[in-house]
Parts: C-alpha cells; structure tokens; sequence
C-alpha cells in the first residue's frame, strides 16, 4: 500500500470557519466527515486534523503563509486512483470554492 497526503483547500481558514459555524452546523459537519471516515475505512491511515495559522519559513527568515489550507488527513491506497476514489463524494468540497489535492507520500531513499 502507498501513502497519500491530502490538503484540504478553501477560500476561508479552518479557524474563520470554526469561529463562524453554529454548534449545530458544526455537529453536522462533523457527522459528514465521520460518515466519510467510516465509507474509507482502512483507506484512511490518519483522519488529520484542522490546521491553524501557518508560517512560511526560507533561507531569509520566517513570514505569515497564506492561510489556504485548512487542513489534511493522510490516506493509504493501491496508487493514485485508488487514492482518489476514496475522496469521492468528501463533505469537504460542499464548501464553497474548496478542493482537495493529493500527493503520494515518496519512500526516502536508504530509510
């Protein structure tokens, strides 16, 4: 099995749409997401978790990172297209401009 990183994209950070949501609209989201968990299965390795305000670190210093990702989970799967297909029908892209992007996870050479 390979290893699958995915991003959970939108247009509004985990944080604004946390802070914006309703305990019942919240509930219900988290319904959605557990439903997905439970229809991947084994094919979800790590559900993640939201992810807060970011840095973007380089050679020159820390700054802000554009807040863009709202999240990730980690999934397991034959290739790529198995990979897909477990993101089929995620609650995630029922927000408004969202997206999901998938990277395999490489092996490290001599690891």
């Amino acid at each position: 099995m390979k290893k699958f990183v995915v991003l959970y994209i939108a247009t509004q950070s985990a944080q604004e749409l946390m802070a914006e949501s309703s305990p019942e609209a919240a509930q219900e989201g988290m319904k959605a997401w557990m439903q997905w968990a439970d229809k991947a299965g084994d094919g979800l390795a790590d559900l993640g978790t939201p992810l807060g305000e970011g840095k973007e670190v380089t050679s020159s210093g820390a700054s802000d990172a554009e807040n863009i990702v709202g999240g990730y989970s980690v999934l397991q799967a034959e290739d790529m297209d198995g990979a897909l297909a477990l993101l089929e029908g995620h609650p995630h892209l029922m927000l408004p401009g969202a997206s999901i992007r998938a990277y395999e996870a490489l092996d490290m050479p001599g690891m």
